[in-house]
């Protein structure tokens, strides 16, 4: 209800759904799921994962060649779907419905979802592999359910191999980045064998080499020299295409991109900083500030860089309500008196 609006009618937006959706017809057309062209020329910014996706989507709908735009959207919709059930899954294993339910509302009528869910790019379903990843880690983390280990070891490394296919480093980076806060938290690494992490690192290569291996061959190494060499380093560098902000920039447009949620999470900050040893506020924080962190120091910078965070700042935001900790006085109260905060909420 909340991505459908617009979906079938919205035009295509700027120069990255063209691309992606022409590249994705090119290889519909031609059959080969290994180089990524438009046309006859290469295109070799990200790797083939929403590429496969978008074309299996035309090939599964009988389209053809003549496809729609809202065709090549399909994984993008179905992606921020993904992303908002798993969100609700991911606050789960905390053992609370209600906020878990909420965290997963708050994610599916964020305005950044909504808006990645109607375009044809990568990351609606980068999201989604990255909520996989964190909620099958978070379990793991807690480690209540030893009985189901090897699921989630299943879950948490098949969505690392999804992520790379789809962008990259970004899913094993942010896992990455949550685990070693843990770690430095707690003052140990020992937990992190619950990860499997030889069996999983041999999961990963399995289904993430053979294209590597062949995109290598193929394009003779140019694919790494563009899309590492001059896409990825180039992004770090320096501001590319007139993307280039200051750090604070994620944070001014988060006032935007993270309504209706934001107010919550942002009225309940004191109380969470007073919380710091509870795990849903510890795993929350290992995963945004890191990240977070890296992305305002990154020169090109564009909205949807932080997307990946919004599920751990939902889940504070879910939490402050449930447990009715929102102080509002005065005018601010009048504000937000819409607000589902409980009785206890000002």
């Amino acid at each position: 209800l909340c991505f459908l609006p617009g979906f079938f009618t919205i035009p295509p937006i700027d120069r990255d759904e063209p691309n992606f959706s022409n590249a994705s017809r090119t290889m519909y057309e031609t059959g080969n799921l290994i180089d990524i062209r438009i046309q006859d020329q290469p295109r070799s910014k990200k790797p083939v994962g929403i590429y496969w996706l978008q074309a299996a989507t035309v090939a599964l709908t009988g389209a053809g060649s003549d496809a729609p735009i809202w065709i090549f959207r399909l994984p993008s919709l179905l992606g921020a779907i993904a992303a908002a059930v798993l969100t609700w899954w991911m606050a789960l294993a905390f053992g609370r419905r209600r906020p878990a339910l909420l965290a997963g509302l708050f994610m599916a009528a964020s305005v950044l979802l909504s808006v990645e869910a109607r375009l044809a790019k990568t990351d609606a379903v980068l999201l989604a592999t990255v909520v996989l990843a964190q909620g099958s880690l978070l379990r793991l983390w807690l480690g209540r359910n030893p009985e189901r280990a090897r699921l989630y070891q299943g879950l948490f490394w098949t969505a690392i191999a999804a992520g790379i296919l789809v962008k990259g480093p970004i899913t094993p980076g942010i896992a990455g980045l949550t685990i070693i806060g843990l770690s430095l938290f707690a003052g140990s690494f020992a937990w992190v064998k619950r990860l499997a992490p030889l069996g999983g690192i041999l999961l990963v290569a399995v289904l993430v080499a053979p294209w590597l291996i062949a995109i290598t061959i193929s394009s003779e190494g140019a694919f790494w020299q563009e899309s590492l060499g001059r896409d990825l380093l180039g992004k770090i560098a320096a501001g590319r295409d007139t993307h280039g902000a200051p750090p604070g920039y994620f944070l001014a447009f988060t006032l935007v991109t993270f309504w209706p949620a934001l107010p919550f999470l942002v009225l309940s900050l004191s109380r969470h900083l007073d919380q710091l040893r509870q795990p849903h506020v510890l795993f929350a924080l290992c995963w945004v500030v890191p990240f977070w962190l890296i992305c305002e120091a990154v020169p090109t910078k564009l909205p949807h860089y932080v997307l990946p965070a919004f599920p751990a700042l939902a889940l504070l935001a879910a939490t402050a309500v449930e447990d009715a900790s929102l102080r509002l006085d005065g005018g601010v109260h009048r504000f937000f008196a819409f607000a589902p905060v409980g009785a206890g909420g000002g």
